[in-house]
Order: structure tokens, then C-alpha cells, then sequence
């Protein structure tokens, strides 16, 4: 999944306004415009559309997460340079307080089968032997999964 893929999804989700985005982004690190929200946003075929980086991705979810979980005590998030799947699905299921068994259900209600053990080895440090990575459709789904749960549609 790309990076604009999955702002779209979340803002769909959580009915975010362009307002609440930009806030997002501040809260995570990054000071943004309206205009960029608007172009990280566009499909693929509009000319004005922008592709948003990994850092600006990080920087909106940790956001993401102090609207939802509150700041920490001490320094300030720090965005991440790289991210994969496995690092957005921790982000929002941090941000979210979600448990493996909300997870698994979620996954459950748009009909995909996916264990308690391949949730855990997703979870996992790249460093460990069960460590797996995070395929596109597993995210994917479990983006659908939180419309379904979350907006309901």
C-alpha cells in the first residue's frame, strides 16, 4: 500500500477535517499547509497531486496517537525516516489501545482469516526469529476492518 493510500483511509474512517489533519500533523512534529493536506490527498491522476514521504506519514501518526492516547510526559515524538507495515499497523494499533483479539475480530468481519500467531510475529522485532513482515493485504484488510468497526457504513 502506499503512503497516501492509508492517510485517505484513516481520514475516511475517522471522518477527519482538513482542520484535524493539520493539527495531526503539528502535534506529530510537522508543520503542513491546508494546500498540502489537500494534494497528499488527490488520486494518483490529479496533477496537483503530491505523494507523501514515510517522515510525513510517521509525523501524522504519531499525532494520530496523542489524539487518542494523550502526550507523553518528557520529549516530543520523534517521526520516523523509514516505515513499513508493520510499523503503521503498531502506530494506529497503539493510538487506538487495540488488543489482538479486536484485531483478529476485525479481521474476522471482513471476512480474513488471520491467526493469533501471525498477528504476534507481526508485532515482533525485525531481530527476532518469528519476526514476519506485513504484507500489503493484511494491512489493507485490517484498514477496511476499522471503517467497518469504527464508521460503519
Amino acid at each position: 500500500m502506499n503512503n497516501n493510500d492509508i492517510i485517505r483511509s484513516l481520514r475516511y474512517t475517522f471522518d477527519l477535517g482538513d482542520d484535524q489533519m493539520i493539527k495531526l500533523f503539528k502535534n506529530g512534529g510537522r508543520e503542513t499547509t491546508r494546500e498540502e493536506v489537500s494534494n497528499w490527498l488527490k488520486k494518483e491522476e490529479d496533477e496537483d497531486y503530491k505523494a507523501i514521504y514515510d517522515i510525513d506519514l510517521a509525523a501524522f501518526l504519531n499525532g494520530f496517537i496523542i489524539k487518542h492516547r494523550g502526550k507523553q510526559e518528557g520529549k516530543d515524538p520523534v517521526p520516523e525516516k523509514r516505515l513499513n507495515n508493520n510499523a503503521i499497523f503498531r502506530k494506529i494499533k497503539i493510538a487506538l489501545l487495540l488488543k489482538d483479539e479486536d484485531i483478529l475480530e476485525m479481521l474476522d468481519e471482513v471476512d480474513f482469516r488471520f491467526s493469533k500467531h501471525e498477528l504476534s510475529a507481526i508485532f515482533r522485532k525485525p531481530t527476532q526469529s518469528q519476526y514476519r513482515d506485513c504484507k500489503d493485504q493484511v494491512l489493507r484488510y485490517f484498514l477496511r476492518g476499522l471503517q467497518e468497526k469504527y464508521r460503519g457504513d
